[in-house]
């Protein structure tokens, strides 16, 4: 949550802190600001509002300078609104930040006793007036920052600059990412990679309580306390334009599409010749550490928090080891019984996420073993987690995640595959054809795909309602819930995903004409079950949108309207049916003229609790 970005070097910055946010506005939108030197003094420019009325801003007041900092804000500590809005100053002090300072009450009475005056009701504007205070005690611009920081509690990602020191740019993180690119002569700083990429590849991911200070060509990284620290750039091998819309009305209409495309990548170089075995080399796991688990927590947050609901049941089946999964708020704080014995396997897209993050240290410190799911080479999870699979999904832009989604049930798919060699629980002929399968999968879902006409007029049954209900049975059920929540999130229409087993126990008093009910109905073990809650529904006068499998008749005859989906092996299902439910959600925002990419209230990579 918020966009950060910094740059120093020989260049004018402000089209390049403008470019950055905007690529990094699908992490913040509610206000946004810059601020650059142009040699004499700082210029800041800041407005409520998305980063178009910034633009604007800038547009009408140039601002100029080969130094500057940019801030895309999610709304934590005040309302939207201009004052608000980052940069925060105090005297020559001027910084953006990302996170929350929980102690931020206690230091911002102090200051207020000691002759300080606030303009906004953020937590930020406490640390400029904190440096600010440090340096009038005799300290210089570098040493104040140390001395500050350590006095915050809570989670920042900062970048500061100082009137006094203008060929000068500090960097800091804790809990929160910010991610360094390094260029030829010039620096910059990020929340998030798809800020940079249109000027460098080449990356270094700051670590909790480190600094990096920029003087005009050069940079040294260290930690809080003083002591240097030797740090790896890490090339990366996202495309420019892959954050990019690429001729799409949409970010997330694109991402849809570029499913086919980041499951390959996904899969690929993962299964050994012949395709009899899955290997992932960056497990770190060796088969006496796989086969020692007596327990699996899954933990996440979302969409990631589905995709875990998923790998439960294919973990389950196919390797016969209890899992749990978590919410990873909730997993924190509730004293979970963990042993040695136990692997954590922790899922986030950005590899970020503050309460997933949380619980993989909690758990770690506790003992487990934890490896995490995740598409950022270089994030903290990757970093800090015994283990990973990558997922290959490129930069998502859309908030509502999509690709992110399908990735994470393959990750799953494919350490399942993996344990189960290991434990030996399924025989070489049934994993052959688990195999064949994954690998016909992005061909299935290109035919998916070539529903969307059919999707977007089934989009216009839903547009008027106000509960629209997602009913399934088994491995279907977390995708009625993912279903669900894509809906809710970027039309804002009331929608919840229930097991169709528990629709008798309450949610069937909702039914009625006026409340739509998608219904996911494929042919596994729980067929006929899910037929018969169908026929529960049409006889209190639902209206029944069908996701079956091609030629159903049954489905066909009884549902309102059928999109029929291709054949794939019932633990694949799951990501068939993830990707009309994310069309249906998107035709209707669509339809309904909310904005797609940046739903309201919301955000990406949630990086506070």
């Amino acid at each position: 949550m918020c966009g950060i970005v910094g740059y120093i070097g020989n260049r004018d910055a402000a089209p390049i802190i403008l470019g950055g946010l905007r690529r990094l506005e699908y992490r913040g939108y509610d206000s946004a600001g810059i601020c650059t030197f142009d040699g004499g003094g700082v210029q800041i420019r800041r407005c409520e509002g998305k980063l178009a009325n910034l633009e604007r801003l800038v547009a009408d007041e140039p601002v100029r300078g080969a130094i500057g900092i940019g801030h895309t804000r999610w709304a934590t500590h005040g309302r939207p609104a201009e004052n608000n809005a980052h940069p925060h100053k105090a005297g020559p002090v001027v910084l953006v930040h990302n996170g929350i300072i929980e102690n931020h009450p206690e230091l911002r009475n102090a200051l207020r006793e000691d002759g300080h005056r606030f303009r906004s009701e953020t937590d930020t504007e406490v640390i400029a007036h904190l440096i600010e205070q440090t340096m009038r005690g005799g300290h210089d611009f570098e040493a104040a920052v140390r001395r500050v920081l350590r006095k915050l509690k809570g989670a920042y990602a900062l970048c500061i600059v100082c009137e006094s020191e203008p060929d000068v740019l500090i960097a800091a993180r804790k809990g929160s990412p910010l991610v360094v690119g390094l260029g030829t002569g010039e620096f910059f700083v990020a929340s998030d990679i798809p800020a940079m990429l249109e000027h460098t590849r080449q990356v270094v991911y700051l670590d909790d309580e480190e600094l990096a200070v920029f003087r005009q060509g050069f940079v040294s990284f260290s930690t809080v306390g003083g002591n240097l620290v030797e740090k790896r750039a890490r090339q990366i091998d996202w495309s420019p334009l892959a954050a990019e819309k690429g001729g799409y009305r949409h970010f997330m209409l694109k991402e849809i599409h570029e499913q086919p495309t980041a499951l390959r990548d996904t899969i690929a170089g993962t299964l050994t010749e012949g395709e009899h075995a899955v290997c992932l080399d960056d497990l770190r796991l060796s088969d006496r550490e796989l086969a020692s688990f007596e327990r699996i927590y899954i933990i996440a947050c979302g969409t990631s928090w589905h995709a875990a609901m998923v790998g439960k049941y294919l973990i389950e089946k196919h390797c016969r080891i209890p899992v749990e999964v978590d919410i990873a708020s909730e997993f924190r704080y509730r004293n979970p019984v963990i042993t040695q014995e136990t692997l954590l396997i922790a899922i986030s897209q950005s590899g970020e996420t503050a309460d997933t993050l949380g619980a993989l240290r909690e758990g770690r410190a506790r003992g487990a073993r934890g490896i995490a799911i995740c598409n950022v080479v270089g994030s903290s999870m990757d970093r800090e987690a015994d283990g990973i699979i990558f997922t290959h999904a490129g930069p998502e832009i859309g908030v509502a995640s999509t690709k992110a989604f399908v990735t994470q049930l393959a990750a799953l798919y494919l350490f399942t595959i993996r344990l189960s060699q290991t434990l030996d629980t399924i025989d070489r002929g049934e994993r052959r054809t688990m195999i064949a399968d994954l690998v016909r999968l992005p061909s299935l879902v290109e035919e998916v795909l070539g529903l969307g006409s059919l999707i977007e007029e089934i989009a216009h049954d839903l547009l008027k309602a106000r509960d629209v209900l997602y009913l399934a049975r088994g491995i279907n059920y977390p995708i009625a819930l993912e279903g669900a929540l894509k809906l809710k999130e970027i039309s804002y229409i009331h929608a919840e995903g229930y097991a169709a087993g528990e629709m008798k126990h309450g949610p069937i008093a909702l039914i009625d004409e006026g409340v739509p009910v998608v219904m996911l109905v494929t042919r596994d073990h729980s067929y006929e079950k899910v037929l018969a809650n169908m026929e529960e529904v049409i006889a209190r006068g639902g209206r029944v949108i069908g996701l079956c499998t091609e030629g159903d008749k049954e489905v066909r005859s009884r549902a309102t309207a059928t999109i029929e989906l291709p054949a794939a092996g019932p633990d694949l299902m799951p990501i068939l049916l993830a990707v009309p439910l994310q069309l249906l959600a998107y035709h209707v925002a669509v339809l309904k003229g909310t904005d797609v990419d940046q739903p309201r209230n919301l955000a990406k990579s949630v990086t506070v609790e």
